[in-house]
This record gives structure tokens, C-alpha cells and sequence, in this order.
């Protein structure tokens, strides 16, 4: 049973002084929501998702000795990080503080952080404020960049330890972030019955999945563009003391333990009731905390609607997800591609924001450039 301790390294055998490493990572989007949260960024259920293939972030590291006088401070007494933020190749300040955070959280796992100065260049593949979550691709970026210089310190570590501490860095920036860095399903959270899984970080799905799963397909419509209503941070408190919190924690192993069955047996009509299910759970759940929320705009129940109606007339097995947001995932085996994007095209384009829209599928994980 792996700990936090684990991942504290004993001592590095070799040095480097500058370089950069560069990596795309994903985004992901949950089938069992993760939805409340322990000190730590520990959750408070198991959570399965899909990774994404297009919607990713990627972050190039550039890194050099900082040069400090052993008179003044000692290098190991250097007391602040050292780093340098762009997005899209310019400054970007406002992004400072979370990764400062970020940094302090890691310390005691990468101790030769404050060696160094950085420099991080991130971009985005999605239109920045899509409402698409970038803090998990973001996070598992930086993650896998600080491992890569974790490793050329370590060229001993292993693949295996390499990918799960950066799931397990990557869970300290932004919780989801751990399921964007390795594998096409991934859980995250103790669950009975997936070996190996853990609260510290993701795992790939361990058993069998269905054909019916591979390269599914994941549109999501743009209803809102705009700044997130609720954080992440404000919305899982909302769990604590929330009336309803532990038959929902509950219903989340529940939920798992059946998408397991529903993955080995392809049955995609049991898909479609457990994913709708849970996302009209999570914004129930937001619905009734106190103070309460609802992130659905009236697009997002016209899109609904209208994929129920569609998905009754056709017998086409399409469905939909929500984040904790506005926006609508579209999900849909690829065999059925052509009639649903056309159904998107003919009656869902109507309820976007300028009509804008993506097309994803199931990707990968996180991968170096």
C-alpha cells in the first residue's frame, strides 16, 4: 500500500545544470463524479473517467542552476521559488499564485525546487474561458515536466514510479489533474474491486473494455463560455455537512462497481443510465448545499431534452455529461459518428454560444515532445 512518504526521494546520483523538457497532457472528463474532498486534495469518493485526446495543455520547462552564493544563504537555505509563468508566449500573472501554491505543496516530494529557475510556457489547445477544465491538463503538464527533471537527477527510477508519482504531484495542483496522465479510463479513489487503485493517485482501468468503448467519441456543445460561477475549491465544500454527502459518496462506489461490469460487458444502454445519472447528481448535489447553485443554463436543458427526444426516436445510443458547469459532452460509440454530429449540426448547434463546439475522443494520457 503505497503513502505520501513513498514518494519522498532518499538522495539524487547525478546533476544537472539547465535544459527543458516539453509535454502535452490532457483533459478529462468523469463518468463517476468526484465531488467533495479531504485535507490534501484527498476525495471523498472513487472517480472514472474517459481521458481526452484533443483538449490538452502543452507546457514547455525550462530550467537553470540558480546561482547562489554559499556566503549568503547556503544552497539549501534558499528561501523562495524562482520561476517565470507565459501562457500563449506572454506573461500571465494572474496564473502565479495557484502555481506558487502548487510549488509549496511539492516541495517535500521534488527538494531541489527552489535549485533552479524556471521558466513555464504553457498553451492551450481549446479557446481559453471554453469552460472546459484546463487546471487537470495544466497540472498533469507541470507534473510530468518536474518528473522529467526528477528523473535526469534519478536515471534509476522506474517507468512504473516515474508516471505514478506524476499522478500523484499532479492530484496536489488540482485533484482531476491525476487522471490526465496516464491511460485511456482511469480511476482515481480506493475502490474494492480495482487493484491497485488509491486516494493518492490514478490508475489505468484494470479490467477488460468492451470494443463498444474504444475510441469513443466526446463533442462538447459551448453553452457558456464565461468565468466558472462556482471554484472547484468552493464547490467541493459545499460537500462538507452537506445533507446528502455520504448516501452520494456511497453512491459513487455504487456507480463504479457498475460502470466495471457495464465496460466488460459493452451493454451501452446501462452506460447511458449510470453517466446521465451521475451528472444530474453532481449539479443536484450543488442544487442542495447551502449556499446552493445551479450551473445549468437553460441551453443546457434544451440540449438534454433534445438528446433524450433524439435517443428515443433513433434508438441511437448517445448520451450526455456535465462538469460542474454549463456546458454539455456529448458522448457517442464511434460506429454512430456521422448520424449524431449531424443531429449536433441540425438541432444542439442552436443553443451554443456562437455556435462553437469541439470534437474529442478518447486519447492516450500524457506524452513528451
Amino acid at each position: 500500500m503505497f503513502t505520501a512518504t513513498d514518494f519522498i526521494p532518499k538522495k539524487y546520483t547525478s546533476t544537472i545544470e539547465n535544459g527543458n523538457f516539453e509535454w502535452s497532457a490532457p483533459s478529462n472528463i468523469a463518468l463517476v463524479k468526484y465531488w467533495g474532498k479531504k485535507d490534501n486534495q484527498i476525495p471523498a469518493n472513487p472517480s472514472v473517467s474517459f481521458t481526452l485526446n484533443n483538449c490538452k495543455t502543452i507546457t514547455k520547462l525550462g530550467f537553470e542552476k540558480r546561482d547562489i552564493s554559499p556566503e549568503v544563504s547556503g544552497p539549501l537555505n534558499v528561501t523562495s521559488f524562482s520561476f517565470d509563468l507565459l501562457f500563449e508566449g506572454k506573461p500571465k500573472e494572474d496564473f502565479k499564485p495557484k502555481i506558487q501554491k502548487f510549488l509549496e505543496r511539492i516541495e517535500v516530494y521534488l527538494p531541489f525546487l527552489k535549485n533552479y529557475h524556471f521558466t513555464i510556457d504553457t498553451q492551450n489547445t481549446f479557446p481559453h474561458s471554453s469552460g472546459i477544465a484546463s487546471s487537470a491538463s495544466g497540472m498533469a503538464a507541470l507534473a510530468m515536466n518536474f518528473m522529467s527533471l526528477e528523473r535526469a537527477l534519478n536515471p534509476e527510477m522506474t517507468n512504473e514510479y516515474f508516471y505514478r508519482k506524476a499522478s500523484f504531484l499532479a492530484r496536489l495542483g488540482s485533484g482531476s489533474a491525476c487522471r490526465s496522465v496516464k491511460g485511456n479510463v482511469v480511476v482515481w479513489g480506493n475502490q474494492a474491486n480495482i487493484g491497485g487503485s488509491s486516494d493518492l493517485f490514478g490508475v489505468e482501468f484494470p479490467h477488460t473494455i468492451h470494443a463498444n468503448f474504444k475510441n469513443y467519441q466526446d463533442t462538447i456543445l459551448l453553452v457558456d463560455k464565461g468565468e466558472k460561477q462556482v471554484s472547484s475549491t468552493v464547490g467541493h465544500d459545499l460537500m462538507h455537512n452537506h445533507p446528502y454527502a455520504e448516501r452520494r459518496f456511497a453512491q459513487a462506489h455504487e456507480n463504479l462497481d457498475k460502470l466495471t461490469a457495464i465496460f466488460e460487458s459493452g451493454n451501452l444502454d446501462e452506460f447511458i443510465k449510470v453517466v446521465e445519472s451521475e451528472a444530474l447528481t453532481l449539479h443536484a448535489m450543488m442544487m442542495t448545499s447551502m449556499p446552493y447553485f445551479i450551473l445549468m443554463k437553460p441551453n443546457t436543458l434544451q440540449i438534454i431534452n433534445a438528446i433524450w427526444k433524439f435517443r428515443n426516436e433513433t434508438q441511437i445510443p448517445v448520451c450526455f455529461t456535465l462538469d460542474a458547469g454549463a456546458n454539455v459532452h456529448v458522448l457517442y460509440p464511434e460506429n454512430v459518428s456521422d448520424k449524431v454530429l449531424q443531429f449536433i449540426q441540425d438541432e444542439l448547434v442552436v443553443f451554443c454560444q456562437n455556435g462553437q463546439y469541439i470534437c474529442d475522443q478518447i486519447g492516450e494520457g500524457a506524452i513528451a515532445l
